[in-house]
């Protein structure tokens, strides 16, 4: 195998080992169609995955304050890889970085297209979007802060004390609790399918209960109005279901490449264009796209990796 072809096979191992992470990972047509394609695909695959159990049993400095859970594949028998001292330090300086297993445990990032699914010590969840900053504390443990993008929480609700995510300048304050937070342009959107929150207790003291919704920017004046929503479509992104009414296309081509890393672009003679229905993301994101033109009234023309839409 040439050295770029390896070192991109390389890159594609360790991707398959990040999304495996994730107990809702799925894909395994996908992953036995990519260990076909080459006997070397399984060669580097298997070492990869050694080397990140090897990491992982290493004692931790502190004690996690979350727990991945990630299933366990069912693959090819292992085969032998290191060739000798070279090789190994090869592949440890190409896959450390990208695993992130010296990095802060309580910082996670998402790739566009990556979902990942923690629980914390408690026994809350913690499901996060693609393209998403997530940080927790361990000094805190009742505590989240999503930096950017998506996640849904699913609380242990505790009286005396509550679970609070922070998300810009906005805090939601758990009441028994399942609830989906994008942030986003400065602004937050809050969803819940179970229970109550309470947005902002120590100044706007809105309560959002299961089936409503709000949306409020950093800069508001007034405290966001709630309005109602379908609770089944709650954090529809964990099973590839997008549903909107009246969104721009901007928000719905951000929705597409953090949930599914489909890359989509508006054309300014676009841009006033809204969104009305639902998205299921298939594995043909081909379809997806021609799914969102037909139904948004535009045209998706193919470019490079992704598409744009235009009028």
């Amino acid at each position: 195998m040439a050295d770029d072809a390896r070192t991109a096979a390389e890159a594609r191992a360790t991707d398959w080992i990040i999304r495996q992470r994730d107990p809702a990972f799925a894909d395994w047509d996908g992953f036995t169609d990519w260990l076909a394609e080459d006997p070397d695909h399984a060669d580097l695959y298997d070492a990869l995955a050694s080397l990140d159990r090897d990491l992982d049993a290493l004692p931790p400095e502190h004690a996690p304050s979350v727990v991945i859970r990630p299933e366990t594949p069912r693959r090819p028998s292992r085969r032998a890889w290191f060739g000798g001292a070279v090789a190994a330090a090869l592949v440890a300086v190409v896959a450390l970085p990208q695993l992130g297993l010296f990095g802060d445990p309580n910082r996670i990032e998402t790739a566009a297209g990556e979902h990942r699914s923690i629980t914390l010590a408690d026994g809350s969840k913690i499901e996060i979007n693609g393209a998403s900053v997530l940080e927790l504390d361990k000094d805190r443990p009742r505590f989240a802060r999503l930096e950017s993008g998506e996640a849904m929480f699913h609380v242990i609700h505790r009286e005396d004390d509550p679970f609070v995510v922070e998300a810009g300048a906005s805090r939601i304050v758990d009441l028994g609790t399942a609830f989906n937070v994008v942030r986003r342009d400065r602004r937050t959107s809050v969803a819940v399918s179970e229970g109550v929150v309470l947005y902002n207790p120590q100044r706007d003291k809105v309560r959002v209960t299961a089936g409503q919704a709000i949306e409020a920017g950093d800069a508001d004046a007034k405290p966001p109005r709630v309005h109602p929503i379908d609770i089944a479509n709650v954090g529809g992104w964990r099973t590839g279901l997008l549903v909107y009414n009246d969104a721009p296309l901007s928000i719905v081509a951000e929705d597409l490449r953090r949930t599914a890393g489909i890359e989509v672009a508006v054309a300014p003679d676009a841009a006033g264009q809204s969104f009305r229905g639902a998205l299921i993301i298939d594995k043909d994101r081909a379809r997806t796209v021609a799914d969102l033109a037909a139904l948004s009234g535009t045209i998706a023309e193919r470019r490079g990796d992704g598409w744009v839409l235009t009028r």
